[in-house]
């Protein structure tokens, strides 16, 4: 499969861990972009972050608008999902984490993330994938074909820790929904940090903070 276009910030020379970061409908590899800066990690965290495009397709709740969206949305709030692109983007994660390898960055060293449905794909491909990576950042998102993950994850990623945040007022997806998203992968077994925030449907302060934090605990290289 053909790796799609990114948009690439390397924190350091020869970078040993990478975050693939997926953005939200409508938006592309550029949305994300200048959270690096913001995170403000140390230097010594070798990073490269990999902020992939996604294709341009008709969005059904959008009266089939093309845009860049990583799968279709056929209904606001939950209901039938379209499998077929949420699988297809699965693969082109798979295709962006093989380069990753190829380029010298152990599976082990690699942290999926991705916003509202970015964020929903980082779920999808990170707990179904072979070998184990270093985490999940799942942001403003919930967990798409959930009734099918117990069947198809990944041996090598059960117990994978998974940050997940989430706004108090966010009117595109509900609070619920990503609470029930959260309980569900915690009754697989899954190792969820849980943050919630006094926001809509958007990334604030405190969470970058908060994220900054658990990628260095997740990331930073042992003394």
């Amino acid at each position: 499969m053909q790796v799609p276009e990114t948009v690439e910030v390397e924190s350091a020379s020869a970078p040993d861990a990478a975050v693939i970061w997926l953005h939200g409908l409508g938006a592309d590899g550029y949305d994300f972009e200048p959270v690096v800066a913001e995170l403000r990690l140390p230097p010594h965290l070798r990073l490269r972050f990999v902020f992939p495009h996604a294709p341009v397709r008709p969005v059904t709740i959008n009266m089939g608008m093309p845009m860049r969206a990583w799968y279709d949305i056929l209904q606001m709030g939950g209901g039938r999902e379209d499998e077929a692109g949420i699988r297809a983007s699965q693969a082109q994660v798979k295709s962006l984490i093989e380069r990753e390898k190829r380029r010298g960055v152990e599976p082990r060293r690699i942290v999926l993330a991705g916003f509202s449905q970015g964020g929903a794909i980082a779920l999808q491909a990170g707990l179904r994938h072979a070998e184990r990576l270093a985490g999940i950042l799942a942001l403003s998102t919930y967990l798409p074909l959930a009734g099918k993950l117990a069947a198809e994850r990944s041996a090598a990623n059960r117990g994978l820790p998974v940050f997940m945040a989430h706004g108090t007022h966010d009117p595109m997806i509900a609070l619920a929904r990503a609470r029930e998203s959260r309980a569900a992968l915690e009754a697989l077994g899954y190792a969820v940090e849980w943050k919630e925030y006094a926001m809509a449907h958007s990334v604030c302060g405190e969470e970058i903070a908060d994220i900054a934090a658990w990628l260095l605990r997740l990331l930073a290289p042992a003394p």
